[in-house]
């Protein structure tokens, strides 16, 4: 009984979802593909159904959507398993995580209008079209998209995966995870292809109101629950387990000051050039949206010290738990102790976090293909919209066959994703800032430093002294790069004005100088 009530909740909403993100675009115009996709005038807002409708929701999301959005992104399936499982394991260190966040929101209040601007004037829809813009180098943007595909396959992968032990969890064991993981794949690719980032944008509300509601009650229920209060809680923390509240946390491997230091530092300046945030930028209406998201979003953050917490909560409600099976420290808790109704709607919550995601993901990579290296064939230029929703569907189809058959495969590779994403910080903001950085000079700090971080990571070094082995990457790339940018080649015949190479304080209109939309 418990497992049909848990099982009929989530499939009722995961239908909700799909009629969501298929609402979404209802009443959008058709849009016809054979123009110029994305130019200022031509589908860069209105009721268009082109690629930049499509891909960065005509450019038209007020500031609730773009909240809702990138609060999804950065709350995804990690935020139930991932963080409480940390916080069993670790404890201290796992508020990396808070502290990254709120410090790239910092640096988004700036390099988003930045972005927006810059992307808004060149008729541009993401990092790939930037780049290749900012070089003159069409088979640039073709070569960062391949870079960043290898390095957001897997985060598609760990949402599928964080989705289905969620799944087959709260279902008491009915849905197998195979199933599970199809289900994922299924739902996220049914509305995506459909209504791209404004339906994405639209299932956040959803997800959102339900994490909001289920964190709010289980950060009241389990210590009341099972210790009487948060008094008591905490004093048994402090009183057993010391080591989880001070750095560098319990058997962290040496996650100390210095680790906790640099990859905030890292994380916070990749998170801002990451693909799937640059979407959520380029899709705002007008700048001070995002001003304001950036200001609003730290808010959201202060849901994951639930989870942190409630991890702490499982090490004497659930000991013993370890490997993977720490990552199910809350949900085993969630299971014990409530109702199948309520198991069910957590798991809904869950599993949203990782729909949403995961959904951003896949069209980001579509976009990417379907624009930058697709679309620069001539005659496949003409049809870019539809490349992209077809690798759409191959990205999530290949993430899925590797969960299954090969998953150590791309779990292998996220250990360089956000390392590897952070050696696109000089190519991207430093070449739209300083006009004297090359494409020989970017392209060399870029290798130099994605090629330390692979040594490093896979040789087993990071963190490498303390350090993040990310920002020693980034420090070479950064060195590399001004190096060849004083000693090496200088680029020829490039005569194009500032304004049409750099992002200028001045393409940064304030509140009612871009053009309106709605949400």
């Amino acid at each position: 009984m418990n497992a049909t009530v848990a099982t009929a909740i989530f499939a009722a909403f995961m239908v909700l979802t799909v009629v969501l993100g298929l609402l979404a675009v209802r009443g959008r115009g058709s849009g016809t593909e054979g123009q110029p996709e994305g130019l200022p005038g031509k589908g860069g807002g209105g009721r268009r159904a082109g690629l930049t409708e499509w891909s960065v929701g005509g450019r038209s999301l007020g500031t609730v959507f773009i909240w809702v959005l990138m609060a999804g992104e950065s709350y995804t399936s990690f935020s139930y398993l991932g963080a409480a499982g940390w916080g069993y394991n670790f404890g201290a260190p796992v508020l990396y995580v808070l502290a990254y966040m709120s410090c790239g929101y910092a640096i988004g209040y700036v390099v988003g209008p930045m972005l927006w601007a810059y992307a808004r004037r060149h008729g541009l829809v993401g990092i790939t079209d930037i780049v290749a813009h900012r070089y003159r180098r069409p088979w640039l943007g073709a070569a960062v998209a391949v870079l960043a595909t290898v390095c957001l396959l897997p985060y598609i992968q760990l949402q599928i995966t964080g989705m289905g032990v969620v799944v087959s969890t709260i279902s008491y064991g009915t849905i197998s995870l195979n199933w599970a993981y199809f289900i994922g794949f299924a739902v996220t690719t049914g509305f995506v292809v459909v209504s791209g980032l404004r339906g994405s944008a639209w299932v956040s509300v959803l997800k959102d109101v339900l994490v909001i509601a289920t964190l709010g009650f289980l950060a009241v229920y389990v210590p009341l629950h099972y210790f009487g209060g948060y008094g008591p809680f905490l004093d048994r923390i402090v009183a057993e387990k010391p080591q989880w509240l001070t750095f560098p946390g319990h058997a962290s491997g040496g996650l100390g000051q210095s680790w906790f230091i640099t990859t905030t530092l890292i994380n916070s300046l990749t998170v801002v050039i990451f693909p799937t945030t640059v979407a959520g930028y380029l899709g705002a209406r007008n700048a001070d949206v995002l001003r304001r998201n950036a200001m609003y979003l730290p808010f959201y953050n202060v849901l994951l010290f639930v989870p942190m917490l409630l991890g702490l909560a499982a090490l004497f409600v659930v000991p013993g738990l370890t490997g993977a099976g720490s990552n199910l420290a809350l949900f085993t808790m969630v299971v014990d102790s409530l109702p199948a109704w309520a198991v069910g709607v957590i798991g809904v919550a869950a599993a949203l976090s990782s729909i949403v995601p995961m959904a951003v993901f896949m069209l980001v990579i579509g976009t990417m293909w379907g624009r930058s290296v697709l679309g620069a064939v001539p005659r496949l230029a003409s049809r870019q919209k539809l490349w992209s929703q077809l690798v759409v569907v191959v990205a999530g189809a290949l993430a899925l066959v590797l969960t299954y058959v090969a998953p150590n495969t791309l779990v292998r590779l996220s250990l360089i994703s956000y390392e590897g994403m952070a050696q696109l910080v000089p190519m991207l903001l430093l070449g739209l800032v300083w006009r004297r950085l090359t494409m020989y000079a970017a392209v060399s700090g870029l290798v130099a430093g994605f090629a330390l971080v692979c040594v490093l990571v896979f040789g087993g070094h990071d963190p490498v002294w303390g350090v993040n082995a990310g920002i020693v990457g980034l420090t070479v790339n950064v060195a590399v790069a001004l190096a060849v940018t004083w000693l090496g080649p200088r680029e020829r015949g490039d005569d194009r004005p500032d304004t049409e190479v750099l992002a200028l304080e001045d393409e940064f209109p304030r509140a009612g100088a871009a053009a309106s939309g709605s949400d």
